[in-house]
């Protein structure tokens, strides 16, 4: 391995300590260990060094083949010491403000969604159903109305057809009594004829 390769290995670990750093930061932030179930914690612990161990690997193998040197672990501990006590603070700040800036977008976003779409569609199906509320009353007044002024109408009718039936004789009272009677029968009987009937045609 040349002089170069040793020293971009050394530059490209130190890098990589830092980078570890950062995100070992930023995976607590996002993790909340007290929140969190032991099994939850241990699964993403496994998954979170498994990941980052592939990519110092994979940046080693960009940087010198993939050859492994005792010196390379040191330079890893000494970038992620350099994060520490150099940009820990900084970084942290950073990250703070990036997630207060994300979380604010965020609900500006919804916030102007619910006020221009969601919003404007619940306004508009409030109106279409007071209109149809109103449309309706409006004809049940309607029908009201005509239900009125029908009976009105058929008011001299009625007492005309009142005063005919008093007129007509006992004996003929009692037989078309009974005639309407024996035709609500034959109507009854019909009617179950043809129930019957539509029943055996739907089986």
């Amino acid at each position: 391995m040349s002089l170069t390769t040793q020293l971009a290995t050394m530059l490209a670990m130190i890098g990589m300590g830092s980078w570890i750093g950062a995100a070992l930061d930023t995976y607590s932030r996002f993790l909340q260990r007290p929140k969190r179930a032991h099994w939850v914690v241990f699964i993403n612990d496994i998954l979170f060094w498994g990941v980052h161990g592939l990519i110092i690997f994979y940046v080693l193998l960009l940087v010198n083949e993939g050859e492994l040197r005792f010196y390379i672990f040191l330079a890893i501990l000494c970038g992620y010491a350099a994060y520490q006590s150099l940009f820990r603070r900084i970084y942290l700040k950073m990250l703070e403000w990036t997630i207060r800036f994300v979380t604010a977008l965020y609900r500006f976003f919804v916030r102007t969604c619910y006020y221009v779409i969601v919003r404007p569609i619940q306004w508009l199906f409030q109106a279409l159903l007071a209109m149809a509320l109103l449309l309706w009353k409006l004809f049940l007044l309607i029908l009201n109305l005509l239900y009125r002024c029908i009976k009105l109408l058929l008011a001299p009718i009625r007492w005309i057809g009142y005063l005919i039936w008093k007129a007509v004789p006992n004996k003929w009272r009692w037989r078309i009594e009974d005639f309407f009677d024996n035709l609500a029968g034959v109507m009854k009987k019909a009617k179950n004829i043809i129930m019957a009937w539509i029943s055996k045609f739907r089986k």
